[in-house]
């Protein structure tokens, strides 16, 4: 299977260790291990590092499952983190000559796996108005062939968050096919969003540690569906992985023991910071940026003649500021603007734009 490169991985490994301020991380600022630990006093002298259990320590399970509505244990399954649980969906249920719908702006992952498989790939644009989109469009496309629509709710990067009206307007269509709908949440949990595994027979959540929860150095991801969807993916997932691990899973475990204390501070620093970009965009009015009401990222506009690309490696070599550039999502003029890292450094970095622009871009 021939993969084209993955632009907005490829950009982050080749330019963020530059970085002075970080402007682009999708994740809440991390905890360290001691942090995580103070939680609870745990011995792991006595921990055996075997495989464990292999599709996930049945404790953990129950924690996760605590994230959603309904469902068993059984209708989970562990990852190494959310990127791999989005693949081991897509390799296991999507074949040759599946047509798939997928959402642009978007998290290249979601078209080039299927495209990979030899799928027929539709895209549907998001209004750059708002960020949003009807399900109308979703209409005029679904129909027998369709074998999966994938979403990210909130969305990478534009921070889109899918009402519950429109999830429930799109799964009665999809009804009509059996068509699964693939949401990548893992940027859910900050507002009280509703999971699609919870709406609908065929929907398929997939999540992690990563972004909300402060701990992508886990790498410990999940997805939760029905029995038969879980059953086939574990299958698949035999020659992929084995297991996350007796260390992983006890860490993670004890991290959602305590997932409202980490929920509660990953909304505070959002907060902060949403204000710190409000006020901020009053002063600098060439950018603008709808921000989002979950989720912890959305994208920046600028209304300089400069591509992307351009701007932000002249930005990092003169300021130390670090974006993806619009261009790693096939949309000029743009910079994915990351909300949940230091409120001082999100300060200090925007400040640092504005004094880059005063410099070259304002005659």
């Amino acid at each position: 299977m021939k993969l084209p490169d993955f632009k907005v991985e490829q950009w982050m490994n080749d330019y963020e260790n530059d970085a002075i301020y970080n402007m682009t991380d999708t994740c809440v600022k991390a905890l360290t291990l001691q942090e995580l630990l103070d939680f609870e006093n745990i011995d792991f002298s006595n921990l055996t590092l075997d495989y464990g259990q292999i599709t996930g320590d049945v404790e953990l399970k129950k924690e996760i499952l605590s994230l959603y509505a309904s469902g068993t244990i059984d209708n989970i399954t562990t990852a190494q983190g959310c990127l791999q649980a989005n693949e081991l969906v897509m390799n296991t249920l999507l074949e040759k000559g599946d047509e798939v719908i997928a959402i642009v702006p978007g998290y290249q992952q979601f078209v080039d796996i299927p495209k990979s498989i030899g799928c027929k790939v539709s895209l549907i644009e998001l209004d750059e108005y708002d960020w949003q989109v009807g399900v109308k469009k979703f209409r005029k496309m679904l129909n027998a062939s369709t074998k999966m629509i994938i979403l990210n709710n909130p969305s990478n990067p534009t921070g889109t968050e899918y009402s519950n009206e429109f999830l429930n307007e799109l799964i009665e269509i999809c009804k009509q096919y059996d068509t699964y709908i693939l949401c990548d949440e893992v940027y859910r949990g900050l507002n009280h969003e509703v999971s699609i595994s919870d709406m609908y027979e065929n929907g398929i959540s997939t999540s992690s540690l990563s972004k909300v929860f402060f701990l992508a150095g886990l790498r410990l991801g999940w997805i939760k569906a029905n029995e038969y969807v879980i059953h086939k993916i574990n299958v698949r997932r035999d020659y992929s992985m084995i297991s996350t691990g007796p260390l992983v899973d006890t860490l993670g475990r004890l991290a959602l023991k305590h997932k409202d204390e980490l929920i509660l501070r990953a909304k505070n620093i959002i907060s902060t910071n949403k204000n710190i970009v409000r006020e901020w965009l009053k002063e600098n009015p060439r950018f603008e940026c709808v921000l989002p009401s979950g989720g912890t990222v959305c994208i920046l506009k600028y209304g300089f003649d400069l591509k992307s690309e351009t701007f932000a490696k002249l930005l990092l070599a003169e300021k130390g500021v670090f974006f993806v550039p619009g261009s790693c999502f096939d949309k000029e003029n743009y910079f994915r603007l990351g909300l949940a890292q230091d409120s001082n450094k999100l300060k200090n970095g925007l400040d640092e734009l504005s004094n880059f622009v005063d410099e070259h871009l304002i005659s």
